[in-house]
C-alpha cells in the first residue's frame, strides 16, 4: 500500500453539544452533521471538515464525533493526532474549553512537536505541529 492506510476515525462522546463546542473551539472549525448510515443504527454523528468531492479530509484521514449506544469515551489504546500550526495553542484552547493537558508541548526532534490533551468527554487526543 503506497498511501496512508487510515481512512476514518471516530471519537466517542457522551454529550454531543459539549463535545462539538470543544472541538469547534479547539481547531476553529465547523463540524458537519452526518445522518445515520443505516435506519437500524441510532446515532448522532458530526464530521470534521472534508473535501466531499475527493472524499478526503483537509489534513489526513476523515473522522467524526459519535454518540451511540454501546460505545463510550475514555483514554484507551488508540491515540489520534491532529495537525495544527502550534500544538501549544491548541493545548491551551483545550484547557479553556473544558479539557486538560496530559502532556505539554514537547520536541520530537526533526519530527516537530507534540502535546497530548484530554477532551471534554475524557478522551485523550494528540496534537502535532512542526513549530
Amino acid at each position: 500500500m503506497k498511501s496512508n492506510p487510515v481512512v476514518h476515525f471516530e471519537i466517542y462522546v457522551e454529550n454531543m453539544q459539549r463535545a462539538k463546542a470543544f472541538y469547534q473551539a479547539l481547531f476553529d472549525i465547523k463540524l458537519e452533521p452526518m445522518p445515520s448510515p443505516t435506519p437500524e443504527v441510532e446515532m448522532d454523528m458530526w464530521f470534521f471538515p472534508m473535501d466531499k468531492e475527493n472524499g478526503m479530509s483537509y489534513y489526513g484521514a476523515g473522522g467524526s464525533l459519535v454518540k451511540m449506544a454501546g460505545f463510550t469515551p475514555g483514554g484507551g489504546g488508540t491515540l489520534v493526532y491532529f495537525g495544527c500550526e502550534d500544538c501549544a495553542v491548541q493545548a491551551e484552547r483545550a484547557v479553556a474549553n473544558g479539557g486538560s493537558i496530559k502532556q505539554a508541548k514537547m520536541s520530537i526532534g526533526e519530527h516537530g512537536f507534540c502535546a497530548v490533551v484530554r477532551d471534554s468527554e475524557g478522551n485523550l487526543i494528540g496534537l502535532h505541529s512542526m513549530s
